[in-house]
């Protein structure tokens, strides 16, 4: 492959293979049982052949194409065992590589993008990428100053592949339903789609990035690369050195997994109030366990990569998200449902029972009914089942919902990271981490004589105020009856 195929007409032919390759297998594997052959061999084989042209397709066509499979990466936790094992060693390999852009394209965008006397920005610069993405290959250098560096160029015609890929992949959603079992593909696809003006704009993404790295600066649990040089399509970063969390969920220790798990909880609910940005693209591609030479697992930190898919919550999560799951939680129905109601989950003209949306939601927020909870694959499948088999009350109660657009990539981020952390098998202290950063997930303060906590009161020395409790230890668990 000499540069990423940019022609819409050869990329819709590789892109309509995929179904149509899906279908011909169907037909063989028929053909083959017909013969005499066992159905669970003709089945693995033809998944593992399924699979194998999943990541050929996908990956040389980058743009649109890889993205959508890195999206899908995320959900295999969620396929039938039987489904999962070509695509979870198939699908994660999009996590961290595809075929490279030759070296003479990516000196042409960096003679394009920093000038002719490029190299001078460098002291080393390594034409073998470190990684391959989905609009941009990463390249290890040393810039002028010393530092080591990641330096991401943009594909030439990285914006007109994207459009080309999401807007083919949309036409024949419904066709690609087979290749992920249970999953609706077609929100998948619109709502990257919307995203991709901002996915090309590197500027917007060191902005993002430099937020992130300013406020986790001196944080012990994460770390971000600082930006060191932008242009249109060129984007230099501090290097990061860590093992791929793709690793940790293949080869990672119980210790390991956990650590790694509760970073990312930890990351997802903390991040946006912090920055007021939610990265929003949590596949396993994009973060790394920084060790600092460290053998102990709890001392590790959590790398974060690729700032280009953000959505902007200057306020932190909506209120909203915090306080139903906290009804829910405490059993009061009525409440949650005219919270969901007053924020456009339900329709005007769509009538539900409260009691039957939090029995919908409550195996949900399981994770965030106990201290400590350990996510698994076969804990993912049940929820999908429950809620994609169209003869269960929860699929029924489920199509009557609706997901309003500004909760869109919320909804997503959320359930990618739950997919992620199945995969690690991760036993976290998620409602710990809602607790702290989940605006509205707390209890409220009680009452006092003047507002919610009452005016500043001064203790005599050696004496309790009346009637007063022991502050909770930061992180404490509030008690949630259910």
């Amino acid at each position: 492959m000499s540069d990423l195929p940019r022609k819409a007409v050869t990329r819709t032919a590789k892109l309509a293979a995929l179904p149509l390759g899906f279908a011909g297998r169907s037909a063989w594997g028929l053909g083959k049982r017909i013969g005499g052959i066992s159905a669970d061999l003709v089945g693995q084989e033809l998944q593992q052949r399924t699979a194998e042209q999943l990541f050929k397709v996908l990956g040389e066509l980058k743009g649109g194409a890889m993205k959508f499979g890195q999206a899908l990466s995320v959900f295999e936790s969620a396929l039938p065992d039987e489904l999962a094992g070509p695509y979870r060693a198939t699908l994660t390999r999009l996590q961290e590589a595809a075929p490279p852009m030759p070296a003479g394209t990516v000196h042409g965008v960096l003679a394009e993008q920093l000038g002719e006397e490029w190299r001078e920005y460098f002291t080393a610069f390594d034409d073998k990428p470190a990684a391959a993405a989905s609009i941009g290959q990463v390249h290890r250098a040393v810039w002028h100053d010393g530092r080591d560096v990641a330096v991401k160029v943009q594909y030439p015609g990285a914006g007109e592949a994207l459009v080309s890929d999401l807007t083919q992949l949309g036409r024949f959603a419904r066709l690609l339903g087979p290749l992920i079992p249970g999953m609706d593909i077609k929100p998948l696809i619109a709502e990257l789609h919307d995203r991709i003006t901002e996915e090309l704009d590197y500027g917007l993404e060191a902005d993002a990035q430099r937020s992130y790295a300013e406020e986790f600066a001196e944080d012990r649990d994460v770390v971000v690369p600082r930006v060191v040089h932008q242009a249109d399509q060129v984007l230099v970063s501090e290097w990061l050195e860590g093992i791929p969390l793709s690793e940790v969920i293949s080869d990672g220790s119980r210790e390991e997994r956990d650590r790694a798990g509760q970073l990312l909880s930890r990351f997802l609910f903390s991040g946006t109030v912090r920055t007021g940005l939610l990265h929003a693209d949590p596949h396993p591609g994009n973060f790394r366990l920084v060790t600092s030479d460290s053998t102990e697992p709890e001392e590790w930190r959590l790398g974060v990569l690729d700032f280009g898919t953000v959505d902007r919550l200057p306020e932190g999560l909506p209120p909203v998200i915090g306080e139903v799951l906290r009804m829910t939680l405490e059993g009061d129905a009525e409440t949650a449902y005219e919270l969901l109601r007053e924020e456009g989950f339900v329709k005007d003209q769509i009538e539900l029972e409260p009691e039957a949306v939090r029995e919908y939601l409550l195996p949900i927020v399981e994770p965030a009914c106990v201290e400590e909870f350990t996510f698994s694959r076969e804990w993912l499948r049940g929820q999908a089942a429950r809620v994609a088999d169209p003869r269960s009350p929860a699929h029924q109660l489920g199509r009557q919902l609706n997901l309003p657009p500004s909760y869109l990539l919320i909804h997503r981020v959320t359930l990618s990271t739950i997919g992620v952390l199945c995969q690690l098998g991760a036993t976290v202290r998620m409602r710990e981490d809602m607790e702290t950063w989940v605006p509205g997930f707390a209890p409220p303060a009680p009452e006092g004589p003047q507002g919610p906590q009452g005016p500043p009161q001064e203790d005599e020395p050696g004496k309790e105020a009346s009637g007063a409790q022991p502050a909770p230890e930061p992180g404490e668990p509030s008690h949630v009856a259910l």
